[in-house]
């Protein structure tokens, strides 16, 4: 079962990155990915590339050509291949039974019928996309109900740990490679088959083999346990804004018990991009259908904290600015849901946009990666905005950060890029309206410049401002209520 030829179905940001680093380090091996969007191939294919991750284009740059292929002649992809990696989409369901939770795997299921009517031979095909557990059954299912005469599958569960912004570190350098599939003669040597892809720069003892539907739920459990972490500190974070305690020497102090450890502690606007809410969620109909009323009611509350954390947010700056944001004009630093990448699925720009524009205020939007017409798409979506005329009104997108603060009653920094800790506050503090607001939901400003030059500075988890005072909706009586956040 030697691969010598992969073809990767979805040309997205798992199955792009993930078979450039394969072709990069297994010279020896064709990587061709393929996909139905002849746009997405095409600028796979060009000098802009469809996805930004630090070190992808110059990896690109070095396979492409040589055994690294992308193309939207699927069929010749899929005949040519030893193993078939599938990366399409597994959105959360719209509509029907299981609706706003469960996983859609019509993509999925398309492929698996597709590989099963074109394909010859004996063929390894490896689940990359999440997917709920057991999955794979249902893959192997069809392909074996499908199967032309002779040919013969082994199907494996192979998920992504990426990180968007340090897709290609994670890929390159990755903390476990987990590779779940059959406890039978065939289904090892498939296993094996797979670990020698990834040996050629990964080492052994990173090389986890599971049966396969450990290996599903591993990685809605990994999504899920960093999501709590997230909603948890940001929980901390509401308690800190009313008490006087700073969420930052709360993460410190925790983060020192080893029990616990640092990562995934810092306070924010909430959690966003493609797989944190969508596997708990996911996991959620998982624990609902197995008849696990309160494990599911469990994990749904950390989907609850991070909407919570965003009314919150977007609540303070309506607080802040007298009760009303109407007819102001706010400028928001970052549409991303995080620094280096373009990615913008579910961030938490979004939502807090969301809250703004409901009470007529006029955005001003500058983000470093993201196109104009994406962050458009994003706010007319109509779970965001009923009428898309109001977002052509009220939402102004800038190339430059001064230019987008000019002018401005506020300023809130939804995204943590570097660029905007280094920004002229003086400069941009000097062409502002006075008072002059900046709220941080990144916890990346240096807060004491910040008020010395002026600001009125609000962030996550902090009562910061000139000489300590509290803030609108804040009270230094914890008995007292606070400001009122949005329903």
């Amino acid at each position: 079962m030697a691969v010598k030829q992969i073809c990767c179905i979805g040309a997205g940001y798992v199955g792009g990155p993930t078979c450039a680093v394969i072709a990069y380090k297994c010279p020896d091996i064709d990587v061709t990915v393929v996909d139905l969007n002849k746009s997405r191939i095409d600028a796979w294919n060009s000098d802009e590339l469809p996805i930004y991750e630090p070190g992808l284009e110059e990896i690109v740059k070095k396979c492409r050509g040589k055994n690294l292929f992308f193309s939207t002649n699927i069929d010749t992809a899929i005949i040519n291949a030893d193993l078939i990696f599938i990366s399409v989409n597994t959105p959360t369901k719209t509509y029907g039974i299981g609706k706003g939770r469960a996983a859609d795997l019509k993509y999925v299921e398309s492929c698996a019928r597709h590989i099963a009517s074109v394909t010859t031979g004996h063929k390894i095909v490896v689940e990359k996309s999440t997917v709920p557990v057991r999955a794979a059954a249902s893959i192997s299912r069809i392909l074996t109900a499908n199967n032309k005469p002779g040919s013969t599958y082994q199907v494996l569960s192979n998920p992504e740990f990426l990180a968007e912004g340090t897709a290609i570190v994670n890929l390159l350098k990755p903390d476990r490679v987990l590779i779940g599939g059959e406890n039978s003669v065939l289904g090892q040597q498939a296993i094996k088959a797979l670990v020698d892809v990834y040996a050629h720069w990964v080492p052994n003892e990173k090389i986890i083999k599971t049966n396969t539907w450990s290996s599903e739920l591993s990685k809605l459990a990994a999504n899920a346990f960093l999501a709590q972490r997230i909603s948890s500190i940001n929980a901390m974070s509401a308690v800190c804004e009313v008490t006087g305690a700073d969420v930052c020497e709360v993460a410190n102090a925790i983060g020192k018990d080893t029990r616990i450890g640092d990562k995934f502690l810092n306070a924010s606007i909430g959690f966003g991009g493609s797989c944190f809410q969508k596997d708990v969620l996911n996991l959620v109909y998982l624990c609902e259908a197995l008849n696990l009323p309160e494990v599911a009611d469990y994990w749904q509350q950390v989907i609850e904290i991070n909407n919570y954390q965003r009314r919150r947010f977007a609540s303070r700056i309506i607080g802040s600015l007298f009760n009303t944001v109407s007819g102001k004009q706010i400028t928001l630093l970052g549409f991303a849901f995080k620094k280096d990448t373009g990615d913008t699925r579910e961030s938490s720009s979004i939502y807090v946009s969301k809250y703004l524009l409901d009470e007529g205020a006029h955005l001003v939007i500058y983000d470093p990666k993201v196109p104009e017409k994406q962050i458009k798409r994003e706010l007319q979506h109509p779970t965001i905005t009923e009428n898309p005329a109001t977002v052509d009104d009220l939402v102004s997108i800038c190339h430059d950060p001064y230019e987008a603060c000019s002018g401005s009653h506020a300023i809130a920094v939804c995204t943590e890029w570097d660029e905007f800790k280094t920004l002229d506050y003086q400069r941009i503090f000097e062409k502002m309206l006075k008072p002059a607001f900046i709220f941080d939901g990144r916890g990346i400003l240096p807060h004491a410049k910040l008020a010395e030059i002026g600001f009125q500075v609000e962030a996550i988890g902090k009562m910061v401002g000139k000489e300590g005072q509290f803030h609108v909706g804040s009270s230094n009586n914890i008995l007292s209520p606070t400001s009122r956040v949005l329903p």
